[in-house]
This record gives structure tokens, C-alpha cells and sequence, in this order.
């Protein structure tokens, strides 16, 4: 597991698989199996090319392509171990390669916690035709029966003989036969699985330490140029006027560009803006300085973050619409002995990834060419062909790793301005994003408002639930007629959420978006596991119980939650089939139960520390976490130690879903606490680290333990489920230490730190 990605051309790879496919399902690893791969074709070496994933050459080396992009959550060091483990390959002869944006590789879109969950049993079948195809060459040459060998260690062995042949010997004879359907081949025993679940290296990481890996910003091509942008301070916005002049007198500035302005729906489009192309970064950034613009700030410059605020809370003051159902709210709630509610907001946010947008373009002889660090090459693809007006087969996307992600770089906008650049300058040119220009341009998350109310009995028992929630919907950013969510956008923490109350409603208000709004990691679940994980305790604390049974008691007993009980007509369940991921109370108990018992919940308020705990479902996973806070010398509250259990279902790497809960409790963290883009006069009052600010060292918590639950589940996400318990539990432990409750996110807002 030492090996280094090896970085061969991408190009010349995919032109030597010979391919000839159409469109392929989103979702599923494509069984495309190739015509022609002859063994010594032309004098050349045998090789077996049973799909576009798996490559064998004579001298037994096995090739990997990883189509999912890499961006430090260890994707190459797992995805590709799947594969060689069904296979039955010596990892330590394996080489991973990344994949060009293309429909062929299905659905290449790193997001939504789905490189694992999404195509686990598809990487397993690409394995196993490989295998099968070695296997039958093996016990043709010894005339035995394929069921008589195995394949493990690198090598095909005869069980009664104990003859073996290695994976090389056999690239010639297996290359002959035909390819077998990758439904049909069997797969292995989960027991005969040597890697899947162990600890495993992190691929990339002697890459990392040692400085000698690609990122956006390493790639350099002849003759290129360095752009940066001045974009529109507001959305919609366009250039009236600038001086050219001024920034071509700075010395090393070549070219002064403008870009087209986009047109609504947004989508992917680059911001429009003028753009300076010099040779060098600093040369541009002072020539962008240069250009004295003056602006059109068109009709979002009437966004303002304090009126919409209070435009989000008006709307979940009121009815909705509808999205779940059970029982009599209303009626419930009349008769209700007490009624608890409380409001919650919170704002914008910003993806801030430690490496900002970046991509370098070449147009010329007909064709393009991309080098960026794109979750969505695909996408990226597509936006290349329509900024460069070539088709798609005429453009390459070549994905280098990312530093950092979040889901701000599946949105190809920055991939279109440096195609639009390089067509129009006549030379390779690299666009370069500042932090200034990340924070401020950003697809920001949603702002939101929920308001919540649940109804006691005589005798404190829950009796209804009614939840409401108003934000700006992603959709508006690819359709002009959205006026709010609809209730698929309610799947994340509300329609899915368990609980064991007679009667159960959700609603929806209208809010319009005034910015780019786009997906961030947990996407939908961080505003709503904010408020329904901070209500649970105030519900608790309401009651006079302590905050882990009331939360047992409320999610209900351990089942498997109908979808009639959840009171919806269907669930989008993150695009899986409920049959094989419903929602299940035994494991969101179980969670609790474990992070509690992880936590010494029994002795929550000893040695001047507090315990907060918050549980939550998202991408089919469940995960608790428990926080400790205490005060430091200067009376300041502090988060001291962190605690989570995560349930992922079968896990195929534990190293990197540790990494993962360790890193969403930072980022949770850091968006609890900081995490706010405000809007005045339709711009971002936020430019960089010193206010979007983010969770520094000596704020992080001394010890953050995770422990992974062993389960027969089929594999959930892990990049975005643990993040949404984070801020309601450091809520609810600083309202155990302080006594005063956190609605409104940012926590800074409320409560000095």
C-alpha cells in the first residue's frame, strides 16, 4: 500500500481502452466491458482490459482507476481496495490512476457521502469480472474445473495441485475470453476479503508530507498566463466601465479581458467581470487593483442579511406547506397542556476550503484541455464545452487532487472562466481565486429559519410536533421560478427524523434567493439538525428530564420507522431504496447510547465541565456526539473534549471514517461558533480568515474520540453525517455551563468565546 498514484497521461489512457459507449445510469459504476483487447496486438505486450476500471499488464502490474476525486478524505485509498480486493491483488502491485471527467466512468460526482455507499457492490462486480476472467484462463490451461481455483496474493492457485500461475502468466489466455456479464459474476465471501474494513495507508499521504503532490495551482503549461477576475460585488451585477490602460502599465500585465455576463439561471457560469491575465499571480492582483471599476449592482443590491432575517422568521410565524403529516396537529396542540416552542436561525455560510478555486485551460487545434480540482469533472466537462463552443468529445478534464472541497468545487464556474480566458487570449491561461475572492463569490449554504413547537399532556407526555422551516432552495440556482423548498428538500433531518409522537407535522415557508446558493457539506442537515438536536433538550429541560432520555423516549422504541409513520407519500432517502436503508431507531438509539457510555454522560456536570449531546440520520448513516465544555482562566467557554459514535454500516477503510468524524467535529465547530456571510446592499460585508473565521489550534478540543459500531448495515456516507450534531450539541453543553440558550447561529452572536 506504499504506492504512488502513477501519472501517466489520462488522454492517452482512455485512448487506449478503445471505447465505444453510450449514456450511462447516474449512481452506478458502469459495466462497460471492451471489444479487441488481444493478447500481443501488433508486437505489443499481452495485457486484459475486461472494463474501464481494471487493467493488467503481462508483467502482472494491476492498474486501478479511482473516478471520484480526491480531496483529503482518502477516496484513492479506498475506492481502488475494493477492487484489487475482489480481485484478489497484492495492493503493494497495484497502481492507482485518476479518471478524466467522463459519462463512461457513470456517475463522478464526489458528493453527497457517496463514493462508498453508492457504488460498494459495483466496485466489488469490476473486481470480480477481472477475477473470473483470470480464473477461467487458469483452469483451462490445467483442464480443471473453475470451481477447483481461487484467486488470492496476486496469483490463480489449484486448490488439489497446489499449482499457481500469476496474474501476468495469465493476461494472454485470459485476454481471449470473452467478458462475462458483470451481474452475473459471483462475488467473494465477505470473509475471504483481505483489506476491506482493515487499517489501510492513506495512498496520498508521502505525496502530502513530502510536497510532491498536484494540486489546481502545480500544473504549468508553456506559454501560459495568470488570470485573476474582478467580479461583480452582487449578484447580477455588470461592468459599466474600466481603465485597461491602467492595468496594462503594470509591469508583467499582458492582456486585460472582460467575460460574458451570465445569464439567469445561474447554474455553473462564471460571475462575468473583467479579467487580468499576467505572468505571474502578483502582477495580476495588482493590475486587477488597476482597473478602477465602476459597477451596475442590478436588483440584488436591495439584499440585506437583517431584513431577511427577519423575512425567514415571519415566514415559519405563519402556516406552510406541508411536507409530513400524522394525526391532528392542530387539535393536539389546542388541547395541549403546555406547549414548548422556540425559534432558530441560521445564516449563510461560506465552503472556505483551504485551497481556493483554480483551473487552467488550453484551447487551441479544436480541442480543450482542463487541469483543476474538480468533485464534478463531468460537470466541469460540460461547462468547458459550452464556454469553448466545442462538443464534449473535444474536451478534457484532468482532476487533480483538491485541497479541500465541501462541495464548493463541484460547481464548475471557475472551471468556464478559465476556457472562456484561454479561448479569447490565444494561450493557456490558469484562473486564480484569492481567498477575498472565494469568500466573497462564493454558492453560499442556505440561510434559514425553523421554528418549532411540541405539546405536553397532563402528565408531560409529547401529544404533537410541529416543525416549520423556511430557506432559500439550491434549486433557485438552476431555476428561475423557485420561491422556496419543496419537501424533497426537507428529506435532510425533518421528513426522516423518528419520532414516537401520535401526531406530526412539517411545514414549508416561501423564501427567494438573493445570492448563489449551492450545497455544503451535510448540505440541508446542518440548520435543521441545529434546531431539532437544541430542541430536543429544551424539551428535556422543559420536562424535568435529564436530556438523553427524553431523547430516547421521544425517537420511540427500537424499529424500522414505516414510511406511513414518518406521514409522507415517499422518501427520497438520499436516492437509496428504503427497503435496503430504512429508517431505523435502533440504530440512532444505539449511537446515543454508545456516545453517552463513551462520555461518562452519569457524571455530565463534574470537575466543572458540562456534557451536551445531539444525535442525527443524514446520507443513511447515524452518528451521536457528546461535547464537554468548561471555562478557561479568563471565564471564557471552551470546548474541551469531543465524543462520537457513528454507525456507517459496513466500513470499508475505519482510518479514514475516524479522520472524518474527527475532521466534521472542527468543521461543525468552526460553523457553530463563527460561521456567518451577512449581505449588505446586495455584497458580502466578509472578505477573509480575520471575519469568516474558522476554529484555530488552540481552540480545537484536547482529545476527539470516535468510535465506529460494527454493523451488517450496507454502507452509509461518512464525509457529511457527522457534522449536523456538532453545533446542537456544543449549544445545548454551553446552556448547561452558562444557562443561557443559543437559537441564532452563529454562537459568537450570543455568548462571548
Amino acid at each position: 500500500m506504499s504506492q504512488q498514484p502513477e501519472l501517466i497521461s489520462r488522454r492517452s489512457f482512455l485512448e487506449g481502452l478503445n471505447l465505444s459507449v453510450g449514456g450511462l445510469a447516474l449512481g452506478v459504476v458502469p459495466t462497460v466491458t471492451l471489444a479487441g483487447a488481444a493478447p500481443g496486438a501488433k508486437g505489443k505486450p499481452a495485457e486484459l482490459r475486461p472494463n474501464v476500471f481494471v487493467h493488467i499488464a503481462s508483467d502482472g502490474q494491476v492498474t486501478i482507476v479511482c473516478h471520484r476525486s480526491e480531496m483529503g478524505q482518502g477516496v484513492r485509498s479506498s475506492m481502488p481496495v475494493v477492487v484489487a480486493d475482489e480481485l484478489g491483488a497484492d495492493m503493494a502491485r497495484v497502481k492507482v490512476v485518476q479518471a478524466v471527467g467522463d459519462a463512461v466512468y457513470g456517475d463522478q460526482n464526489t458528493d453527497g457521502s457517496s463514493s462508498i455507499r453508492g457504488v460498494y457492490q459495483s466496485l466489488r462486480r469490476t473486481g470480480a469480472t477481472a477475477r473470473e476472467m483470470l480464473v477461467a484462463a487458469a483452469a483451462r490451461r490445467w483442464k480443471v474445473p473453475a470451481s477447483d481455483c481461487e484467486a488470492r496474493e496476486h496469483a490463480v492457485f489449484h486448490k488439489r495441485s497446489s499449482r499457481s500461475l500469476g496474474f501476468g502468466e495469465l493476461v494472454a489466455d485470459a485476454a481471449k475470453l470473452p467478458v462475462p456479464k458483470a451481474e452475473s459474476v459471483a462475488l467473494r465471501p465477505s470473509s475471504e476479503l483481505r483489506y476491506v474494513g482493515k487499517e489501510l495507508p492513506l495512498l496520498d499521504g508521502p505525496a502530502y508530507v513530502t510536497g510532491t503532490a498536484v494540486f489546481g495551482a502545480d500544473v504549468k503549461l508553456p506559454g501560459m498566463l495568470i488570470a485573476v477576475v474582478a467580479r461583480p460585488p452582487v449578484v447580477g451585477g455588470k461592468v459599466v466601465r474600466f481603465d485597461a490602460a491602467k492595468a496594462l502599465a503594470i509591469p508583467g500585465v499582458k492582456q486585460v479581458l472582460e467575460l460574458p455576463v451570465p445569464k439567469r439561471p445561474y447554474v455553473f457560469q462564471g460571475w462575468g467581470g473583467v479579467a487580468v491575465l499576467a505572468e505571474n499571480t502578483w502582477a495580476a492582483m495588482r493590475g486587477r487593483a488597476a482597473l478602477d471599476i465602476t459597477w451596475e449592482d442590478g436588483p440584488n443590491a436591495e439584499y440585506d442579511s437583517v431584513k431577511y432575517r427577519e423575512a425567514l422568521l415571519e415566514s415559519v410565524r405563519v402556516p406552510g406547506k406541508p411536507a409530513r403529516t400524522v394525526g391532528d396537529v392542530d387539535k393536539a396542540l389546542a388541547s395541549a397542556a403546555r406547549v414548548v416552542e422556540a425559534e432558530y436561525y441560521a445564516p449563510h455560510l461560506s465552503h472556505a476550503p483551504m485551497e481556493p478555486p483554480v483551473a487552467l485551460a488550453r484551447v487551441a487545434n479544436g480541442v480543450c484541455e482542463v487541469w483543476a480540482p474538480s468533485q464534478h469533472p463531468q460537470a466541469a466537462r460540460t461547462e468547458a464545452a459550452q464556454a469553448s463552443g466545442l462538443p464534449e468529445d473535444k474536451v478534457t478534464v484532468n482532476v487533480t487532487l483538491l485541497g479541500g472541497g465541501f462541495g464548493r468545487k463541484s460547481k464548475a464556474d471557475f472551471v468556464a472562466e478559465a476556457v472562456h480566458l484561454a479561448k479569447m487570449a490565444g494561450v493557456p491561461v490558469r484562473v486564480q481565486w484569492t481567498r477575498e475572492d472565494d469568500i466573497r463569490h462564493d454558492y453560499y449554504h442556505s440561510a434559514s429559519a425553523q421554528r418549532l413547537s411540541c405539546g405536553l399532556d397532563a402528565a408531560g407526555k409529547p401529544t404533537a410536533w410541529l416543525h416549520r422551516t423556511s430557506f432559500p432552495a439550491i434549486r433557485s440556482t438552476f431555476s428561475e421560478d423557485v420561491t422556496g423548498p419543496v419537501a424533497r428538500d426537507l428529506n435532510q433531518g425533518v421528513l426522516d427524523l423518528a419520532l414516537a409522537i401520535p401526531n406530526v407535522r412539517a411545514e414549508m415557508g416561501e423564501a427567494l434567493a438573493k445570492v448563489r446558493i449551492g450545497w455544503l457539506r451535510s448540505v440541508n442537515n446542518i440548520f435543521h439538525g441545529f434546531a431539532v438536536g437544541s430542541f430536543m433538550d429544551e424539551l428535556a429541560h422543559a420536562r424535568g428530564m435529564d436530556p438523553r432520555e427524553n431523547l430516547l423516549e421521544v425517537i420511540g422504541p427500537p424499529r424500522l420507522v414505516s414510511v406511513a409513520e414518518l406521514g409522507v407519500s415517499a422518501l427520497p432517502n438520499y436516492g437509496a431504496p428504503v427497503e435496503a436503508h430504512p429508517v431505523n431507531a435502533e440504530r440512532l438509539r444505539g449511537v446515543i447510547e454508545r456516545v453517552t457510555a463513551m462520555s461518562g454522560w452519569s457524571e455530565r456536570e463534574k470537575n466543572g465541565r458540562t456534557l451536551g449531546l445531539a444525535a442525527h440520520r443524514s446520507f443513511l448513516s447515524y452518528v451521536g456526539v457528546v461535547v464537554s465544555m468548561k471555562k478557561d482562566a479568563a471565564g471564557r467557554a471552551r470546548v474541551d473534549e469531543a465524543w462520537v459514535a457513528v454507525d456507517a454500516g459496513l466500513v470499508v477503510n475505519p482510518d479514514r471514517v475516524r479522520s472524518q468524524m474527527e475532521g466534521s467535529v472542527i468543521f461543525g465547530m468552526s460553523l457553530a461558533f463563527y460561521g456567518a456571510i451577512t449581505m449588505k446592499g446586495g455584497a458580502t460585508e466578509q472578505s477573509n480568515f480575520r471575519d469568516y473565521k474558522l476554529v484555530r489550534m488552540a481552540e480545537a478540543p484536547r482529545a476527539i474520540h470516535v468510535d465506529i459500531i460494527q454493523s451488517d448495515a450496507p454502507p452509509g456516507g461518512v464525509g457529511e453525517p457527522g457534522v449536523p450534531p456538532v453545533a446542537p450539541a456544543i449549544a445545548n453543553a454551553l446552556f448547561a455551563l452558562t444557562g443561557t440558550r443559543v437559537r441564532d447561529l452563529p454562537i459568537v452572536r450570543t455568548v462571548p468565546v
